[in-house]
């Protein structure tokens, strides 16, 4: 074929206009409606062929129009407006700056395998990304210095689209990078800024592209270019596609890659946060920097860039956590482990649950909580779970005492919000409910709106749903080759002043997207009650290996069909950030039906309560915890099955009882002039409960007075003086190691006293060999808590007790008191541990002894 030289051209803007690029360029104007409006207003049509896309727009937009509009004073004043909006939000002293002035050297970066920043960026697919992309939405709100680091998807995630059978199909759009919100970095010479990665037998090559989000960058790796092989080309592909082989290719690039790249770049972060396992890798690429650079050990590395590790995980589903086999670890870093001075087996327990143990693969999840100081779970139902998942790490630790706490998940409220809602809220509630949402006083003003004005609002965001998902209705059916008459009947789905209830999300099998199918009689009793009726909107991708959740998918088809349904029930095609943001600015009830204990967290029913939105689920995941009578519905108690079939029917027997008896009577029940006071009752109580705990600037604010803030100074104590310190506390465990064997508790003298009363104190003496070790060498404990039916204790807490002498030169008393602060049967044991301050990271069970 003859060579093609190929080159784009754009449109000139005018000179009066240039401040729509940099305004297009910082992702801010995502939650910024000024700025979403000044664009729109340029070609509104064009606006929504091109996503969104203000940068693909001002590509897209007519010479003639640029010419109209920039003789336009009104639009000249619009953007100098959006501009100078800008420029403050910029420049402004944040949050950060005013709460922590002593941090100014302060870097935290941030690690995701997706970002869901908004809809003309598909680089997601589902609540981790679009997590990832509230967290830096807020991030830059609160004037964080933290960066991002993630993959730069050429194809993205799928694009759904559903055949004549209902059967999900995939297509996968390209992408030119060149027409979205990013930059590619260059140096000095004009040149990509580039870091290659080994893998077996070569090396790839990465180059890094940049998107603004208001204050704080996100750094893209791409391996598509030139220099690189066609197939390694296609390692930054698509998300989540191809074999396990890509996929810790991907995991490599993303881990040690964007390492590497922040170094060059110059960026040196003092915190390492791994949102999920995919970034795993960047753990041993930080321990290989601090070998190299400081001349440490491996074991003096490990334990120093712990400190400095935070990780995130977010599922307990099996297929959520990535697992490799040995062998394709061993392909990958044969050579790799070998820099880090580790023998084979060593580096390939980091992966596994119990070490050596040759059933288990090479879990990512692993790999990460090894190498962290400190993890967290995305809810406090989660926090037990992934407990109970992960304890053979810490054999022998009672559950309680495993060291994953809990960080609830929260949503950025200005990017889901709606207009109308975001106006009525800043007139009653002031500019603070945006500034500082995390404040319950704020949300208490709620109760200033009157009923008829939050019931106004909330209908023009339903009116709104309907129109929007009667277009894109209208939409599927064209492109599916559906009949004139089809395509007119949608215009009449769906109706705009009934109750409404969405249901989207992944099409996992474990959130039960047909449960409420299950009863199909009673179901359509319920949506075509002449004087009650209620509609539902579907939407949600399977993933394209998921089978089971495609059958779910093209179950909810055919009974749309086999029940005449099609008034009132949709299915939206190709969920993505803009069906989202229609949904849940729209609905009256957000349905939730996982199975109790697989939904980590969930944030879609969040932003469903900062509309006006009521949440109806399953007690799992932020809904346990967020629950509260006359602010939403609870199907089931919180039970747990192990008939999953029993299960299904209890539980979507209580869906239909919860609609018959509680939900649709609360809606229409209606005063004279047509307004539902109980059902906005139960909409302020939602709001004022909801809104203040579950957004990102609450969960941020946790990760930095629990973990960002704690974990950079125990890397700058640690790091001082060429890491005196660490290379100190290595040699100390060395000796524990060494002398640990000798360790045992010899004696426990328990109180004398025959009766105790609470109030009073419980006396513990406990006598222990140490060998050749001291007593500041080790922790000495009671653990105590309440004996339950088992004889066991049940959620106990350790008592550290103090030294009181040696009896000889190697045994030592400790002495302590357990507080009785209420009545009943309790019991402790006692135990010795190496000494938890200079154990700096996590507990090390294999070094505990128990009497």
């Amino acid at each position: 074929m003859h060579k093609i030289h190929i080159f784009e051209v754009s449109p000139r803007i005018p000179e009066r206009l240039q401040k729509l690029i940099p305004l297009a360029y910082n992702i801010h104007w995502s939650w910024e409606p000024q700025c979403i409006d000044l664009f729109r207003r340029l070609d509104s049509d064009l606006w929504e062929e091109v996503d969104h896309n203000p940068v693909k727009l001002l590509r897209c937009v007519s010479q003639e129009r640029y010419l109209e509009v920039q003789d336009d004073d009104g639009f000249i004043d619009h953007m100098e407006r959006a501009m100078l909006n800008l420029e403050v939000y910029l420049m402004e002293r944040s949050w950060f700056q005013r709460e922590h002035p002593d941090r100014i050297s302060t870097t935290i970066a941030y690690f995701s395998a997706e970002f869901g920043l908004h809809e003309c960026m598909a680089f997601y697919s589902g609540g981790l990304g679009v997590l990832s992309g509230d967290h830096m939405k807020s991030a830059s709100d609160l004037g964080i210095p933290l960066v991002g680091v993630g993959l730069l998807y050429q194809k993205g995630y799928f694009q759904q689209y559903l055949n004549a059978d209902g059967w999900q199909q995939e297509t996968y759009r390209i992408y030119n990078f060149t027409e979205l919100p990013l930059q590619l970095l260059r140096d000095e010479d004009g040149k990509p800024f580039k870091v290659s990665v080994k893998l077996p037998e070569r090396e790839v090559v990465v180059q890094c592209w940049k998107a603004d989000i208001g204050r704080v960058p996100l750094y893209l790796l791409d391996t598509n270019i030139p220099e690189n092989r066609l197939l390694d080309q296609n390692i930054t592909d698509e998300l989540y596609g191809g074999d396990l082989e890509k996929r810790i290719q991907q995991e490599i690039v993303l881990g040690i890659g964007g390492y590497r790249m922040l170094r060059k770049l110059g960026i040196n972060p003092t915190v390492f946060h791994m949102n999920e396992g995919h970034s795993a890798f960047l753990a041993l690429e930080h321990i290989r920097y601090l070998m190299q650079e400081h001349e440490l050990t491996f074991e003096q590395a490990k334990n120093a860039a712990a400190v400095s590790n935070i990780f995130t995980t977010h599922t307990p589903v099996p297929a959520g956590n990535d697992v490799f086999s040995v062998e394709l670890v061993e392909k990958y870093f044969c050579e790799y482990h070998q820099s880090l001075g580790m023998g084979h087996e060593d580096f390939i327990n980091l992966g596994k649950i119990i070490k050596r143990n040759p059933r288990e693969g090479f879990c990512m999840t692993c790999l990460a909580i090894h190498l962290s100081g400190k993890i967290n779970a995305v809810s406090k139902l989660h926090n037990k779970v992934s407990r109970k998942i992960w304890k053979d790490i810490w054999t022998g630790l009672p559950e309680n005492e495993i060291p994953i706490v809990s960080i609830t998940n929260g949503v950025h409220p200005s990017t889901w919000v709606s207009q109308e809602m975001s106006n009525l809220l800043t007139r009653y509630l002031g500019p603070q409910w945006k500034e500082n949402p995390s404040d319950p006083s704020v949300w208490e003003r709620i109760e200033r709106i009157s009923d008829e004005e939050l019931w106004r609002t909330h209908e023009r965001g339903r009116e709104r749903l309907v129109t929007f998902a009667r277009n894109r209705l209208k939409q599927q059916l064209i492109n599916r080759g559906a009949s004139t008459l089809e395509i007119r009947d949608a215009e009449d789905a769906l109706n705009p002043e009934i109750l409404t209830i969405g249901f989207a999300r992944r099409f996992a099998t474990y959130k039960r997207g047909t449960l409420i199918l299950r009863n199909e009689e009673r179901l359509q009793k319920i949506l075509t009650n002449r004087n009650h009726p209620v509609q539902f909107i579907f939407a949600g991708k399977a993933h394209p290996k998921d089978e089971p959740g495609k059958e779910f998918i093209r179950e909810i088809i055919h009974t749309i069909r086999k029940l005449d349904l099609r008034h009132r029930i949709v299915f939206l095609e190709n969920y993505d950030v803009n069906i989202a943001r229609n949904l849940v600015q729209g609905v009256d009830v957000w349905l939730n039906t996982p199975r109790r204990g697989l939904e980590a967290s969930g944030t879609s029913g969040m932003k469903a309560a900062f509309n006006g939105g009521l949440n109806m689920s399953v007690l799992d995941g932020w809904w346990e915890e967020g629950y509260q009578p006359h602010a939403g519905w609870a199907i089931g108690r919180g039970e747990e099955y192990d008939d999953f079939e029993l299960q299904d029917e209890v539980e979507s027997n209580a869906i239909y009882d919860l609609l018959e008896q509680e939900v649709i009577p609360a809606f229409y029940e209606r005063t004279s002039n047509n307004i539902p006071r109980r059902w906005i009752r139960y909409i302020k109580n939602s709001m004022k409960v909801h809104c203040c705990e579950f957004s990102t600037n609450r969960m941020i604010f946790d990760y930095v007075n629990k973990f960002y803030i704690p974990a950079e100074k125990a890397w700058e104590k640690l790091s001082d003086n060429n890491f005196s310190l660490i290379k100190e506390i290595s040699e100390w465990k060395s000796r524990i190691r060494e002398n640990w064997h000798q360790v045992r508790i010899i004696d426990v003298l328990e109180d004398t006293i025959d009766s105790h009363n609470v109030n009073d104190r419980y006396n513990v003496t406990i006598k222990v060999h140490l060998g050749n070790l001291k007593p500041d060498d080790i922790s000495t404990e009671i653990y105590f808590g309440r004996i339950n039916e088992h004889r066991e204790i049940d959620a106990g807490e350790a008592i550290p007790l103090e030294f009181i002498s040696m009896d000889g030169d190697s045994a030592a008393s400790f002495k302590g008191s357990i507080p009785l602060q209420s009545s009943g049967r309790f019991g402790f044991s006692a135990r010795v541990v190496p000494n938890k301050e200079k154990l700096l990271a996590g507990i090390e069970t294999e070094y505990m002894r128990w009497e």
